[in-house]
């Protein structure tokens, strides 16, 4: 097993920290300082360690959670900053992460499990995971700045994958859409709609993969059923 996902499934550390940790040589394996992102271990045999902490393997039943994430939550498991953080919301238990994440001013679905492989598949870019967002912008969103959207724009130098935008209303104060993209970037949906000088006013994820929001209310979650797990394995 690869150390990361070693990490990732039995602590409160994702895969990207734990490359992170490991790249800061704080890892040790068998009292050794781990010194490869790639390398391979036993779990039955070796020992690992980060600051001095050990991290054991754990025969854990995977668990899978929907939240309806409300304003004012850091999607985070640790803030000492943070007044509120969204794992207050959820039941407590070991190694239980946010699968990506959405900024405090963003509500709707966000989804929770200790299933590294499952986070992985939702984040990673290579996996192309689709989102699908409400949103509502000041201002009127033109033809030719949805077409632009929908082509794709530059965002710290690099393009953003196809969006798919779904008009509802429009008027010349605001324009009410859905749109739907491929990628997680940090506050990608506003600062997509920023380049042309249209703020949100309102934004609320209401799809990740094939699991919808629904009709879950405001601060409450629920188990995904099998079919949802399944299906987005």
């Amino acid at each position: 097993m690869r150390l990361n996902k070693f990490i990732a499934e039995n602590s409160k550390y994702s895969r990207r920290k734990a490359d992170i940790l490991i790249k800061d040589r704080l890892v040790l394996i068998n009292g050794k300082t781990a010194d490869s992102l790639g390398i391979q271990i036993d779990p039955k045999k070796d020992k690992i360690e980060i600051n001095g902490e050990k991290i054991t393997a754990n025969k854990k039943e995977k668990v899978y959670f929907a939240l309806n994430k409300p304003m004012g939550f850091i999607s985070t498991r640790e803030d000492r900053h943070a007044k509120r953080t969204v794992m207050e919301l959820l039941p407590k238990i070991d190694n239980l992460k946010p699968v990506g994440r959405l900024d405090k001013e963003t509500e709707g679905l966000l989804l929770f499990t200790n299933d590294g492989d499952f986070i992985l598949k939702h984040t990673h870019p290579r996996y192309e995971c689709k989102k699908k967002y409400h949103v509502i912008i000041n201002g009127f969103l033109t033809d030719e700045e949805k077409k632009k959207l929908e082509e794709g724009v530059m965002l710290e130098e690099k393009k953003t994958y196809p969006a798919k935008i779904h008009g509802i209303r429009r008027d010349k104060n605001e324009t009410e859409l859905e749109i739907e993209i491929h990628e997680g970037r940090n506050r990608q949906v506003r600062n997509m709609f920023a380049m042309f000088r249209h703020n949100v006013k309102y934004l609320q994820r209401i799809e990740t993969g094939t699991i919808k929001l629904g009709n879950l209310k405001l601060g409450e979650f629920r188990k995904l059923t099998k079919e949802e797990i399944n299906d987005n394995i």
